[in-house]
């Protein structure tokens, strides 16, 4: 019995876990996407099932004018005497905050905004009753170097919500002049606490170090095994990089487990999925906890934990919209602040409005997106439009940024209706492949296999007619476009600039991982 990495395939980064009796909750950082932190429950560590978000209303999640790789980073969820607690922060507007819930799958309490510098919040309740946050800022000396940073620590007052007493600088890294010390978590195990933190920054250097003290204020003593888990000495050439920002469990059973983040490349240095939830497990020995006992590195393939298997329906492939609402998978750009999108407007469909957000604005256009999740896949969808002008046009995006994105969609170039392939690099679009075609209901599927994009359509399901085919997907892994987040795909309208009152309407979209990776 064992289980294969990612737990959580695609762009789920900055994982945090927390255990109530014997049910596990955990959750992910969403950027610039809405709407923010996935929240997922399981009864193994393994089968995961997303049973909401935790912020889902426009006044939890300001994200108006926000790149990508902004918006919300690194939650941490805990649990406290009947209550959840999830605490993150909005770079781009309010900073630190944290929000409450009875019920994880909601609906969780708007933000209480913290006055607390910096990033990667975290909270820790001790035995006596006092709660404390920890997060990391700039060293205060100034930053003499980019990324010198400290983790600190004060005490939180729940009754206020408001940070009590003098702050204290925790720990600055195994190494010395390290850069970004980041995702701090605090535990107590035994006569102990033990600070784990991140360090190197989240790319090829990242690396997970843990420090212990006596006392919650310390001083912490770093383990002389530092780090105790990082890939950057396996050279970039090993299929999975960037291994760290863990969290740690003990499940009902005595075992230890860490969730964490990693990247599978292909077809090179390349990171088109982001960073994915993935799990390990854990011992302890000697006072100190060893992450993946007998390698030190992360696997692919573990034996399972011994916890009863989680019983969980795997969703269909194929979202027929036939539902009340959206399934918990899709999302959207940046806060909605109109309806652009129905399912009660001609049921059975996807309806999205034409508005004149374009998908390389810093704005939240119609699209409706989900996380590409295998290195190969097909995506299709049935799409009833009619383009009125130049100005009109519908489909399908791969997207990893406003400035790096495809788009697959239907339009017109004068008086005539045409299928086109457009791909946008570094803010500059570009028309790769354009074809004339008149339908009025269009076939659009697009395959990946490793890094070939191939793009094809159809006026019926069982007729796909190749636009173009093999186009080099790289400008969608972080490492061209830079940022932190993982390509999207999903559907798309939108007028361009202009006024309109037409509707593009989808049928279905099917998403199929294609398992030759």
């Amino acid at each position: 019995m064992t289980f294969q990495n990612p737990i959580l395939p695609g762009f789920y980064p900055d994982p945090s876990i927390c255990r109530v009796n014997e049910d596990f909750y955990l959750v992910t950082s969403s950027f610039a996407y809405y709407p923010g932190v996935p929240i997922f429950h399981s009864k193994d560590l393994v089968n995961w099932e997303q049973i909401g978000h935790v912020l889902d209303r426009p006044s939890q999640l300001p994200l108006d004018g926000q790149g990508q790789s902004r918006g919300i980073f690194a939650p941490t969820i805990r649990y406290n005497n009947g209550v959840f607690y999830m605490i993150t922060t909005n770079v781009g507007e309010g900073g630190n905050f944290l929000v409450t819930a009875t019920d994880p799958a909601g609906p969780w309490s708007d933000p209480y905004y913290l006055d607390a510098p910096g990033i990667d919040p975290s909270l820790f309740f001790d035995d006596d009753g006092k709660v404390y946050y920890h997060g990391t800022r700039p060293a205060p000396e100034g930053e003499k170097y980019s990324g010198n940073w400290e983790v600190w620590l004060q005490e939180l007052d729940l009754e206020s919500m408001t940070l009590v007493g003098d702050s204290i600088g925790l720990w600055r890294g195994a190494l010395r002049d390290v850069i970004w010390p980041e995702g701090p978590h605090i535990y107590k195990v035994d006569d102990y606490y033990y600070l784990m933190i991140s360090e190197a920054g989240t790319g090829h250097h990242h690396a997970v170090s843990i420090a212990r003290s006596e006392a919650i204020t310390g001083p912490y003593v770093g383990n002389p095994g530092n780090p105790i888990l990082t890939h950057r000495h396996l050279g970039r050439d090993y299929p999975v990089v960037n291994v760290g920002h863990c969290d740690l469990v003990e499940t009902q059973n005595g075992e230890w487990w860490a969730v964490g983040l990693a990247s599978r490349i292909y077809g090179g240095y390349f990171r088109n999925l982001g960073r994915e939830t993935f799990l390990l497990p854990v011992k302890w020995e000697d006072g100190w906890p060893i992450m993946s006992p007998g390698t030190g590195k992360l696997e692919m393939t573990y034996p399972m934990p011994n916890l009863p298997e989680s019983k969980i329906l795997k969703p269909s492939s194929c979202d027929n919209f036939d539902e009340e609402r959206l399934d918990f998978k899709w999302n959207f750009l940046r806060t909605p602040r109109e309806e652009f999108f129905s399912l009660a407007e001609r049921p059975g469909y996807l309806s999205l409005k034409l508005r004149p957000e374009r998908i390389t604005d810093l704005a939240n256009p119609s699209f409706v997106g989900r996380r590409q999740q295998h290195i190969n896949f097909s995506a299709s969808t049935a799409m009833e439009f009619t383009p009125k002008n130049d100005n009109e046009a519908a489909g399908i995006v791969l997207l990893q940024s406003n400035e790096f994105n495809f788009n697959f969609v239907y339009t017109k170039n004068g008086e005539e209706s045409v299928i086109r392939v457009i791909k946008c690099a570094g803010g500059e679009e570009e028309i790769l492949k354009e074809l004339p075609i008149r339908a009025s209901t269009l076939f659009l599927k697009i395959e990946a296999q490793g890094q070939d994009y191939s793009f094809w359509y159809g006026e019926s399901q069982s007729d796909y007619k190749s636009l173009l085919e093999n186009v080099d997907g790289r400008i969608l892994s972080t490492d061209v476009a830079g940022g932190f987040v993982g390509t999207e795909l999903g559907l798309y309208a939108s007028s361009n600039g202009a006024s309109s009152n037409n509707t593009a309407y989808f049928d279905w979209f099917e998403y199929v991982g294609i398992l030759k990776e």
